[in-house]
């Protein structure tokens, strides 16, 4: 398909933006410079992206002269190059088609991350706990940043739930397909017979809510202080610094109890509010969406399972766009990219559909 149409309204746009980061008030709304800096970046990736598919365009073209000219030793030289340039331009094009797209306005954000144990006793906190590592590996790699919100630890290793924030570039847009039922199918080390069992673990990863996307009303929350419970260690459970959030049009009720100040208890507990109250809206507007993007990205997503990981077979299946990986014991070790860019790549070629651009 020729993009050259809408490279040349980008490259306006811009113009246009370049010519507003230049004005001295630029960073006095800095939730509106935010905004206009991702665009401006999504923009040079996009002409970035472009004038790298045309000069591959060029050099496929320059490489099928070489072949039709009647010298064997460059021909054979350019055939033998054909096959990558031609990997590098599909790779390109790729690139172009995803920054075409409008950006989610989300994707800019952190994520609060939250894993719950699910159907399957004991083994499923456990299995909790290994999603926990695993998502804490990748993190590590991304070179992003973790910040435990709110634990509840399972008896016997693991979960009941954990919350925990995740801050650095492009986390949002790459986290967000994770929520949703996470199966497992293993033997636990508590078997004593060698049988399978299925166990679940609940994910939701949710954008990080500012102030101004929720709107917290003095009268629609209620906030009680308590002593901590549970095994707090270094002095939790001894003061009062738990704190608990109900918010009463909707009826959610959110628990902090991890840290020892009871501001910080209350800033953690309001954070995980907005975002679950985000989350809410957010899945409200993705009714509107396709069913396969509802399926993917939203709209009732933790109740859905997405994913089963099949430890006797070593294997992960995704099952929102029937995929496939024989690597689990490296899946659980953070190496997840493989799987979140397959799932990338299914929102965008979705998404190019419905904008009449496949």
């Amino acid at each position: 398909m020729d993009y050259s149409s809408i490279i040349e309204k980008k490259a306006v746009r811009l113009a246009e933006l370049e010519a507003m980061m230049g004005r001295p008030d630029f960073y006095d709304d800095s939730r509106k410079a935010g905004e206009f800096l991702r665009e401006h970046r999504q923009i040079e990736s996009l002409t970035q992206a472009w004038n790298g598919y045309l000069k591959t365009q060029t050099q496929i073209a320059e490489n099928q002269d070489f072949v039709k000219s009647g010298d064997a030793e460059l021909a054979a030289m350019a055939a033998e190059e054909l096959p990558s340039l031609q990997k590098l331009l599909t790779e390109y094009e790729a690139k172009v088609q995803t920054a075409i797209l409008p950006p989610d306005p989300m994707e800019g954000r952190d994520v609060i991350m939250e894993i719950r144990a699910g159907t399957g006793g004991d083994e499923a906190g456990i299995f909790a706990g290994d999603l926990m590592r695993m998502y804490s590996r990748y993190a590590e790699v991304r070179g992003w940043k973790i910040e435990l919100l709110e634990t509840s630890l399972a008896s016997v290793g693991g979960y009941k739930e954990v919350v925990f924030k995740v801050s650095g570039d492009d986390v949002f847009s790459t986290l967000k397909y994770e929520s949703g039922v996470h199966r497992v199918q293993r033997v636990p080390a508590t078997e004593a017979q060698g049988r399978i069992h299925t166990s679940a673990a609940t994910v939701a990863a949710l954008p990080e809510a500012e102030e101004v996307d929720v709107q917290l009303k003095p009268d629609e929350v209620r906030i009680e202080v308590c002593r901590s419970s549970g095994a707090g260690g270094q002095g939790v459970n001894t003061t009062d610094s738990a704190v608990q959030v109900l918010h009463l049009p909707t009826g959610m009720i959110v628990r902090c109890q991890d840290g020892r100040s009871q501001i910080k208890n209350k800033e953690k507990a309001l954070t995980i509010l907005r975002s679950r109250l985000l989350e809410k809206k957010q899945n409200e507007e993705a009714e509107k969406y396709s069913e396969h993007r509802r399926n993917l990205i939203g709209g009732g997503g933790r109740e859905e399972k997405i994913r089963t990981y099949n430890y006797p077979q070593n294997r992960i299946t995704d099952h929102r766009i029937d995929l496939t990986l024989y690597n689990l014991d490296q899946f659980m070790e953070g190496r997840i990219e493989d799987m979140v860019e397959k799932l990338k790549a299914s929102e965008v070629h979705d998404r190019l559909a419905e904008a009449g651009l496949q």
